[in-house]
């Protein structure tokens, strides 16, 4: 059984518009962006920093369920971290694997 670690440290990086958190799997320790885009579409309305942070916490379980499916399936980008997107968070939903 895998064992994921995700610090408390999400925070808002504003040159890419995005709420980014870490992970860390065994010795992988990776950070996993999710664009201010998707936070909009799970709103349904306009987002500010603020907003998707608050989204994030209030829907930490579900980025985070993502965020495992995406590592068990080895999507990582080309940088080695993880950029999550509504259809990631839509799967995790469902629970997909």
């Amino acid at each position: 059984m895998a064992l994921f670690s995700f610090p408390a440290d999400a925070h808002w990086n504003g040159p890419r518009n995005a709420v980014e958190f870490s992970v860390g799997l065994g010795e992988y320790q990776g950070v996993v962006r999710v664009d201010q885009k998707v936070f909009r579409r799970l709103s349904g309305a306009p987002t500010t920093p603020a907003k998707c942070l608050e989204i994030y916490h209030l829907q930490r379980t579900q980025f985070e369920r993502a965020v495992e499916e995406k590592l068990r399936r080895r999507e990582l980008a080309d940088d080695g971290n993880i950029e999550l997107t509504g259809r990631d968070l839509r799967r995790a939903s469902r629970g997909f694997r």
